[in-house]
């Protein structure tokens, strides 16, 4: 986990941890954390572990934005399972209060938003503006159609994702440190997730079980060992399939030697969760990222690919994984006959013309609607696209997919993915995530991030490079307005 903004990527295994101040304040969190749950004192973390990972979040934001950024995913990561833990020890908590800690730390971000939108626009940080136009018009709407606690707690899950993904675009001049950023941060989630979602579906911790059955969940497996969906660290399969989604396509743009091992422990975590959505997403960003690659890089992502296909096969074959793995494919070629299939098809039939004859939308946090004998009933949506039309109506909705559409129009104009594998890798992951909208709210909270901040990060490469170039050119003496007309 080891990030420092003046390094070069490495290539080997590096435990530095600098600078001192900001890892002293992150060890006495997980020090802290630690210590409250071994020794009994797990209710004190309700409110103090999203007290001291904010101060935290506000240290690093201040002085150490590149290693913010990394403290920012790993908040995401591990916090769901530090809030299950505590509620082994300390009982059942339904509120889930401890998971706003994820968002305060994010929500920094906003003071970013705040500083730079005027001159944004110039820059291209349009799509930002139109999408947070969108959202927040669905705020405005659920405030009167619902409660101000309850617009607030929806607006949570859309508004991190486009203040994260602003903060990394704006911020285009840190792009070599924030690609370095990811890269180490993923790496080392596949590998420490990967290996725990492998550890869950095998063991099914007590702590797990807890939480599954607390919340009658029925659609996350069995509270039993090799019967579970497999979600690790986070609160269910959907989002800890889109991070491993994301990690593993970076992997093949990251020269550690810890990419193998990653890789076979992410890939096989990754197939234990059962979220088809997201593998249909993993293969369309694979794709993209293949044919945005000149042919030199192409043959070296065949070779690496080889070379990973050594490691993660076998380990499919075993049969604790391979019943699982099997049955789960096996519902590709028989989706008459599958239950999930069946329920989304249902989804689309009742909530379709719902979704796009409610011109005025449904409100952020209001997920309940009233039904023909005038009982409210909760919303079940389980798509993205109908999700947006639903919340937000054609008016926001109309702003913020045409914020996510022009940012995605932008990243794939951009010739710099010919030569730098990792926005290669950027925006095929914004794209893969997006592919999965017509099955999943792809575009919130953790899995929203990883949709907007790779695609935001792709554009910061664009400008990074663009400025390079321009710099290049003053310093040989030709004219900078004459260069930009020519590229």
């Amino acid at each position: 986990m080891q990030i420092h903004p003046n390094t070069a990527p490495t290539k080997g295994f590096s435990f530095g941890l600098q600078p001192p101040l900001a890892w002293t304040a992150i060890l006495s969190l997980v020090l802290f954390t630690t210590l409250c749950i071994m020794a009994g004192a797990a209710g004190i973390l309700r409110t103090a572990y999203i007290g001291l990972s904010f101060a935290v979040a506000v240290l690093l934001y201040l002085r150490y934005p590149v290693l913010y950024i990394s403290f920012t995913w790993w908040i995401w990561f591990v916090t769901p399972l530090v809030t299950r833990l505590v509620d082994l020890k300390s009982g059942w908590d339904p509120t889930r209060f401890m998971l706003v800690s994820q968002y305060l730390v994010t929500l920094l971000t906003f003071f970013t938003l705040l500083k730079h939108l005027p001159r944004s626009l110039r820059q291209g940080g349009l799509p930002f503006l139109l999408a947070f136009i969108g959202v927040f018009y669905g705020f405005l709407i659920g405030l009167v159609k619902t409660s101000p606690m309850t617009a607030a707690r929806g607006l949570l899950d859309w508004i991190t994702p486009i203040v994260f993904s602003f903060h990394l675009f704006i911020n285009w001049r840190d792009y070599p440190q924030y690609r370095q950023n990811f890269q180490t941060t993923f790496l080392w989630g596949v590998l420490v997730t990967g290996a725990y979602g492998i550890y869950q579906f095998l063991v099914a911790p007590e702590w797990d079980v807890f939480w599954l059955t607390s919340t009658k969940l029925t659609s996350m497996g069995d509270p039993e060992p090799l019967m579970l969906r497999v979600w690790s660290t986070m609160p269910s399969p959907a989002p800890f399939a889109a991070m491993m989604m994301a990690g593993l396509l970076l992997l093949f743009a990251n020269k550690n030697v810890l990419r193998i091992p990653a890789s076979a422990v992410g890939y096989l975590s990754f197939l234990l969760t059962s979220v088809r959505t997201l593998w249909g997403g993993w293969f369309v960003a694979f794709i993209t990222m293949v044919a945005a690659l000149k042919a030199q890089l192409q043959m070296r992502l065949i070779i690496t690919i080889l070379i990973m296909s050594i490691c993660i096969i076998p380990l499919t074959t075993v049969k604790e994984f391979s019943e699982t793995i099997g049955n789960r494919f096996e519902t590709f070629s028989n989706l008459e006959n599958d239950d999930s299939a069946q329920v989304r098809q249902k989804i689309y039939e009742d909530g379709l013309n719902s979704a796009l004859t409610n011109a005025l939308g449904n409100g952020v946090g209001n997920t309940f609607i009233v039904d023909d004998k005038g009982v409210l009933q909760p919303i079940v949506i389980d798509s993205g696209i109908l999700d947006m039309f639903f919340t937000l109506g054609w008016f926001g909705a109309v702003f913020y997919l045409g914020g996510m559409v022009m940012l995605v129009l932008k990243v794939f104009q951009f010739s710099e993915s010919r030569f730098d594998s990792f926005i290669a890798a950027a925006r095929a992951i914004g794209l893969g995530m997006i592919s999965t909208l017509a099955g999943n709210s792809g575009m919130l909270a953790l899995p929203g991030m990883i949709l907007w901040g790779f695609l935001a990060l792709a554009m910061a490469g664009h400008q990074y490079y663009l400025h390079q170039r321009i710099t290049n050119v003053n310093a040989t003496g030709v004219n900078s307005n004459e260069y930009k007309r020519g590229i």
